[in-house]
């Protein structure tokens, strides 16, 4: 089980980018600790990537964004396939122009990415959700795609081609949560990490779950498509892993944000 979270803010937003990260950073913190990453797309039309083997708390008060940032993605890994010592392997995963992060299992990933003919981005990687983004780098996200993939799926993304979408997906067994606000759109593996941007950054968010088989584009703090398709229900989880898997680090890193955020 892993956690996802970031945002998308239009040009009226005055919220400290830095600040936002770091609020839902410390949300999804308690959802796993075998590495944590961010990206964010700034001034550049290509994204930062930063990502270390390590729980958020390690990261939380090192984290930076510029004030031009329009859109982060953060993610907390809880791994099962890809081992967490190969860099590559861990999120934010760059695949092509594709940037995402995922929290699910995909079972079919070399099945998909034969059938495509596709290549691993790094040598190494055998994480299984390459294969989300390598289908939406293959197919410029076309949402159809992901009827094709066998698995849980709750996923994120940003390509490099397209320089005002943030894509977001929910297949199965996999929760996703909006936040609406007046200039900034926050996304989150749960309802509560939405709560601490709230008390964090003093906003109130209309707060929306994504419905299965939806996929969602977000252009500035509005979603300006929603689009359906069919996951494949084949998909049974067995052994469900619990959602909360490093405790500690939920403890920590709220503790140090209230400090952060007293400091600003």
């Amino acid at each position: 089980m892993c956690g996802i979270a970031g945002y998308s803010v239009d040009s009226g937003s005055t919220v400290q980018r830095t600040l936002a990260a770091q609020a839902l950073l410390a949300g999804i913190a308690e959802r796993g600790a075998d590495a944590v990453g961010y990206a964010f797309r700034g001034p550049l039309p290509t994204l930062t990537v930063h990502k270390q083997r390590t729980g958020a708390s390690a990261l939380l008060e090192t984290i930076s964004l510029p004030g031009t940032a329009s859109q982060a993605l953060l993610h907390v890994r809880d791994y099962t396939k890809g081992l967490p010592t190969i860099a590559a392997n861990n999120h934010p995963i760059r695949h092509g122009s594709v940037v995402g992060i995922h929290n699910g299992i995909v079972l079919n990933d070399d099945e998909l990415l034969a059938r495509y003919g596709l290549d691993r981005h790094e040598h190494g990687m055998t994480v299984d959700s390459e294969a989300i983004f390598a289908l939406m780098q293959a197919t410029a996200s076309d949402h159809r795609t992901l009827e094709q993939i066998r698995g849980a799926m709750a996923a994120a993304w940003i390509d490099e081609r397209d320089p005002q979408a943030l894509h977001l997906a929910r297949g199965l067994a996999r929760p996703l949560w909006l936040g609406h606000g007046r200039h900034e759109l926050f996304f989150a593996s749960t309802r509560a990490a939405l709560e601490v941007v709230e008390s964090t950054l003093r906003l109130s968010l209309r707060k929306t779950e994504v419905r299965e088989g939806r996929a969602v584009r977000v252009e500035g703090a509005v979603v300006v498509a929603e689009r359906r398709f069919r996951p494949d229900r084949r998909y049974r989880e067995e052994n469900a892993l619990p959602a909360v898997r490093a405790p500690h680090e939920r403890a920590s890193c709220l503790a140090r944000l209230a400090i952060l955020a007293g400091a600003r």
